[in-house]
C-alpha cells in the first residue's frame, strides 16, 4: 500500500524531517523532565514539618499508571490499523487511547485535589510539595497535549487528511512517538517519586 511516507523530504538519515523533528523536540522535552525532576530529588526532603511522601496513595496511582501504560498498547494498534488501511479500527484505537488519557488526567485531579484538602499538601506548603506539584503538572500538561492531538487525528480521519491509502501515516507515528514518551517520563516520574523511598534519595 502506497502512503505519504515515501514521498516525503527526507533526512540525511532516511527519516522525514517531520519525524526528525518530533525526535528533536522531545529530546529537549527530555532536557526539561531531566531538570525538573532532579530539583524534585534535591528538595524531596524539604517539607518544612509539613505532609512528605508519605500521603502518596501509591496503589491509587498504580491504577492510573497501568491505565497509562495501557494506552501505549490501544496507541500502537491505532497506528498498526491505519498501516492496514483499516480506518474503523484506527478510530477506535485512537479514540481508546484518547479516552485513557482522559482517565489518567481525572485520576490524578482526583489525587491532587485530596493532598490538598485531606493533607494540606498545597503547592506553596514546602520546597517539597512545590518541586512535586511542579514536575508532575508538567507532565499532565503533556498527556493533555496529547490528547488533543489524538482527538485532532481522529477528527481528522473524517475529514479526508487521514485515509485508507495512507494519507496521515507521517501525522499518527508521530503522535505515537509523542504519546509513547509521554508515557516513558511517567514510568519515571512514579519510580522515582512514588517508589524510591525518600531516604535512599537523601
Amino acid at each position: 500500500m502506497a502512503t505519504e511516507t515515501a514521498h516525503a523530504p527526507q533526512t540525511n538519515f532516511n527519516v522525514s524531517n517531520e519525524k526528525m523533528g518530533m525526535w528533536a523536540f522531545l529530546g529537549s522535552e527530555l532536557l526539561f523532565f531531566g531538570a525538573f525532576i532532579t530539583v524534585y530529588l534535591v528538595y524531596v526532603p524539604r517539607t518544612a514539618d509539613g505532609p512528605g511522601p508519605e500521603v502518596f496513595d501509591i496503589p491509587f496511582t498504580s491504577v492510573s499508571t497501568f491505565i497509562l501504560l495501557m494506552s501505549s498498547l490501544a496507541m500502537v494498534l491505532a497506528l498498526a490499523g491505519m498501516q492496514d488501511g483499516d480506518l474503523r479500527r484506527f478510530r477506535t484505537w485512537t479514540l481508546a487511547t484518547a479516552l485513557m488519557g482522559l482517565v489518567f488526567l481525572g485520576g490524578q485531579l482526583y489525587e491532587f485535589t485530596l493532598f490538598v484538602q485531606q493533607d494540606g499538601l498545597g503547592l506553596t506548603t514546602s520546597a517539597f510539595s512545590t518541586s512535586f506539584y511542579v514536575l508532575t503538572s508538567f507532565h499532565k500538561v503533556h498527556v493533555a497535549v496529547g490528547v488533543l492531538m489524538l482527538g485532532t487525528l481522529w477528527f481528522m480521519s473524517f475529514t479526508g487528511r487521514i485515509r485508507a491509502d495512507g494519507q496521515g501515516t507521517n501525522a499518527v507515528e508521530n503522535v505515537g512517538l509523542y504519546w509513547h514518551f509521554v508515557d516513558i517520563i511517567w514510568i519515571i516520574i512514579f519510580t522515582v517519586v512514588y517508589l524510591i523511598p525518600v531516604d535512599l534519595v537523601t
